[in-house]
């Protein structure tokens, strides 16, 4: 990310009680223990993929997949999915509200993040984001025409990648401006005949008497105190993945036109999702 939304003050996120502690612990380790079981299958098979199949991962991503699906389900986090991921070369541009995003997103489709640089030198976050594939991107403009090059060799292997074109995480409650930058590497000679961006909206429903924003993540708000409140909720509530009709690049101007499109089906369903859970709160149902 490249900038910080920053928003009303965060929802109290002070973990109080035993029985809070207790859930933290229960499922903070459940989860722990699935990543490290993953890892452990994932590792060794990623070094009999990389001398065969290169950037290619016929079987990893799947391992991945599972990965995230179990630790959502331990969690206690339902997701529903909308609409099927698309199939071909291209890539996925979500809306983005939390960390949990890179949870539900893989849950929902064999893809490939997309991080800033720095992203990779994180204690444990920086090897789970390498370990799955994660491309690593600086944020320099002199650094485009390789930025270009590394969209254009994963892509070409059919690797479908993941951008968050807000350029930031939110409350959940809104979708900020798409930024076009990205967008352009779409627009090399040798990937617009070839590319589809499939636009993906992630609504959160929070858990009823919960504040909306609950499961949002902005401005200076702590990861580990984040982290430590979703652990401690009694209950949780779900989310939904709304997979929108692919958007072929070569049928489009530039990077902006591109862009302006993906986001206009990214908002229009967020709002439409965002305002019948609006109603289903008040009517209790």
């Amino acid at each position: 990310m490249n900038m910080t939304w920053d928003g009303a003050p965060p929802p109290d996120h002070v973990v109080r009680g035993p029985t809070a502690v207790l859930r933290i612990l229960w499922r903070g380790a459940g989860i722990v223990l699935i990543i490290l079981i993953g890892l452990a299958l994932l590792l060794p098979l990623r070094l009999i993929e990389r001398p065969f199949f290169g950037l290619t991962r016929p079987w990893t991503p799947w391992i991945t997949q599972v990965v995230c699906r179990l630790s959502m389900f331990w969690l206690g986090l339902s997701y529903i999915r909308t609409g099927k991921p698309m199939k071909g070369r291209g890539a996925i541009v979500a809306n983005h509200s939390s960390w949990l995003d890179i949870f539900v997103l893989n849950a929902a489709d064999r893809i490939y993040f997309v991080s800033k640089s720095e992203v990779a030198g994180w204690p444990g976050i920086g090897t789970l984001a390498r370990a799955t594939g994660t491309l690593f991107i600086a944020r320099d403009p002199r650094a485009a025409k390789v930025q270009t090059e590394l969209f254009q060799e994963r892509l070409l292997a059919g690797q479908r990648l993941l951008f968050f074109p807000e350029g930031t995480s939110t409350d959940g409650l809104r979708v900020l401006p798409f930024k076009t930058t990205l967008f352009a590497s779409f627009f090399a000679e040798d990937l617009r005949p070839h590319l589809s961006v499939q636009p993906v909206t992630v609504v959160y429903h929070a858990p009823q008497r919960r504040d909306a924003r609950t499961y949002g993540w902005w401005g200076d708000m702590e990861f580990g105190t984040h982290l430590l409140a979703t652990l401690a909720l009694p209950r949780h509530g779900r989310v939904e993945v709304i997979y929108h009709a692919p958007l072929r690049v070569s049928d489009f101007a530039d990077r902006k036109a591109l862009a302006a499109a993906a986001e206009v089906a990214v908002r229009a369903s967020h709002a439409l999702a965002a305002g019948e859970q609006a109603v289903s709160d008040e009517t209790g149902v």
